[in-house]
């Protein structure tokens, strides 16, 4: 996966700046990994959002048209080849139907929103090795029957 341009200049400008995600979110009132999307092109910001973020960043106002932008989502269609993102592939390709089944056992027959869906990234401290928390709620969506 190619990287844009403006996400390397947004990435740049919070490294010059020493600003983490999670430094961002009192700025932009929106949680670390949302603000990551916004800088990754997967999410879209409002006015008053990409206005707080340019300002934050010390980036010319020309930026602010982009990130208000309607983006194309998503990775695209081939295997990722980053290792952490392939884990992620890697982990519904092995446990994607048995927690499709599990969800459709507690809920029925549909879907988990990625829409109306929020995702925290957490560490937790361990004694044979930090690990990481994802933890992923999004609505549950039935099929409609008609």
């Amino acid at each position: 996966m190619s990287i844009p341009e403006i996400t390397q200049t947004l990435l740049q400008a919070k490294k010059d700046k020493g600003l983490s995600f999670a430094d961002l979110e009192a700025t932009l009132g929106r949680d670390e990994v949302c603000i990551a999307a916004l800088f990754y092109r997967q999410a879209s910001a409002s006015e008053e959002e990409a206005k707080l973020l340019v300002e934050a960043l010390g980036l010319d106002s020309s930026y602010i048209k982009h990130l208000t932008e309607y983006p194309v989502k998503g990775l695209g269609p081939v295997v990722p080849t980053d290792p952490l993102i392939y884990r992620f592939y890697e982990i519904m390709q092995v446990y994607g139907f048995p927690i499709k089944e599990v969800i459709q056992e507690k809920f029925g027959d549909g879907i988990m929103s990625a829409i109306d869906f929020t995702l925290d990234v957490e560490k937790e401290a361990d004694p044979k090795g930090d690990r990481v928390k994802i933890t992923m709620s999004g609505k549950f969506l039935p099929y409609k029957k008609w």
